[in-house]
């Protein structure tokens, strides 16, 4: 028994003896495999004290363990002094130029669609309108039935809308967001709904997912003369005051009169081109006045309130402003692409 305890104490001191003379980090590899591996005679060791008594096994234990536990921690503090002066002959035996112009900070920047959303919600709030959100996972009721949807609009149709177990749907357009706002609001209100809507659409100018603007303005006496100079305005500050504007009589079921609003095409600025089909007119949105069925819909009395609404295409007034043709440039995460913005 005394023999082994001297023979594990001796294997320590010439450990510690071998660790302390490593001049490298491959040495103390080395020596540490040599002392700790699983062929080292200290681990041949801890193996052979299964077959010693219970006392002798506690004692040689102990003496064991203390041995081991004091080679871990010299090769520790051994190969943390060899890494260091590793790092040392390394940084001296570089030379720095400080005259050399730094590296150059990349700084991330906003998506186009980002860019353009916040300009459209700063334009209307500057006009006094405040920002409405709302669900993307929507029933039939605030994404059809009380915009004055009828059952048979083919708008409802599985081609167009993704529908989703239990009667939801994904929105369509961010309009529910307008009828909840209805519900909770007494007018006079003035909000717009950006939001992402979804659906069964994709091609180079359409997307599954994209996102829309739509706003609502609900007061006594409001008149589509009042739509005409709210939109004109935002036209001409998207876009520039030197694109004419005009509307051209269209059909939606939740307002009526219903127009849809043109501008000045941007790319040949009303000459005439392939992107507007030679009429030199590009369309950007929708609007008209609220039908009195919404109203009603929402509990408002449509012989006391008129109001008018509209909606636009985040991606199209993007891709008209800052003349992108495929709208899948969008969402491909190309650096190259983002970067121009």
């Amino acid at each position: 028994m005394a023999s082994l305890i001297e023979e594990i104490r001796a294997l320590g001191t010439q450990a510690l003896a071998d660790i302390r003379a490593a001049a490298s980090l491959e040495q103390i590899e080395q020596v540490r495999v040599a002392v700790m591996g699983r062929k080292s005679r200290l681990t041949q060791l801890m193996r052979e004290l299964g077959a010693l008594s219970e006392d002798e096994r506690r004692k040689a234990g102990m003496v064991l363990n203390e041995v081991k536990d004091a080679v871990a921690d010299e090769l520790k503090k051994r190969r943390a002094a060899l890494e260091a002066a590793a790092r040392a002959r390394e940084i001296a035996g570089q030379s720095v130029d400080i005259t050399l112009p730094g590296r150059a900070r990349l700084f991330g920047r906003r998506h186009p669609l980002v860019q353009v959303r916040r300009q459209i919600e700063e334009i209307f709030i500057s006009m006094g309108f405040s920002i409405a959100l709302g669900p993307e996972i929507e029933n039939d009721f605030h994404n059809f039935a009380a915009l004055n949807f009828p059952d048979e609009h083919p708008a409802r149709d599985m081609q167009d809308t993704f529908y989703l177990p239990g009667g939801w749907l994904l929105r369509t357009h961010t309009s529910p967001v307008q009828i909840r706002a209805m519900l909770a609001t007494t007018p006079p209100l003035a909000v717009i709904a950006p939001g992402r809507v979804y659906r069964a659409d994709a091609d180079v100018t359409h997307s599954p997912q994209f996102h829309q603007v739509e706003g609502l303005l609900v007061d006594r006496r409001v008149t589509l003369g009042d739509l005409k100079g709210v939109l004109e305005a935002f036209a001409h500050r998207m876009f520039g005051a030197q694109y004419q504007t005009r509307f051209r009589p269209s059909f939606f079921p939740f307002t009526e009169p219903s127009a849809e609003m043109d501008i000045g095409c941007v790319i040949c600025s009303g000459v005439g081109c392939r992107v507007c089909g030679g009429t030199g007119w590009l369309e950007i949105l929708g609007a008209g006045m609220v039908h009195p069925a919404v109203f009603e819909n929402v509990g408002y009395d449509p012989e006391k309130w008129t109001g008018f609404a509209f909606g636009m295409g985040i991606e199209r007034i993007a891709m008209l402003k800052y003349g992108i043709n495929d709208i899948r440039l969008f969402f491909e995460n190309d650096k190259r692409f983002l970067e121009q913005f």
